[in-house]
């Protein structure tokens, strides 16, 4: 279940939205005026999230070239690897 808090819980009690931002490693949303305003996560929790995303796009991009056909087998893209990075 997300967390939701007002901003004004925010602005008055930062150490405790804090804590909860990294105890839990989610976003907690912050509400302004009854609406919502602010996802707010700890830097570890977000570099995760970062890293995961990335991840995903990478994946994505390898499942499109070989929907497409650009796949080379393990011994070509070894070899391609050498020679781009001197290996």
């Amino acid at each position: 279940m997300p967390k939701i808090l007002s901003s004004t819980v925010l602005r008055n009690s930062y150490n405790d939205v804090s804590e909860l931002c990294h105890s839990t490693d989610e976003p907690v949303f912050i509400t302004k005026n009854g609406s919502g305003d602010l996802a707010v996560m700890s830097i570890d929790a977000y570099e995760e999230l970062v890293s995961d995303v990335g991840l995903a796009y990478q994946l994505a991009i390898g499942r499109r070239a070989a929907r497409e056909g650009r796949v080379s087998d393990a011994s070509e893209a070894s070899r391609v690897v050498r020679e781009k990075y001197g290996l």
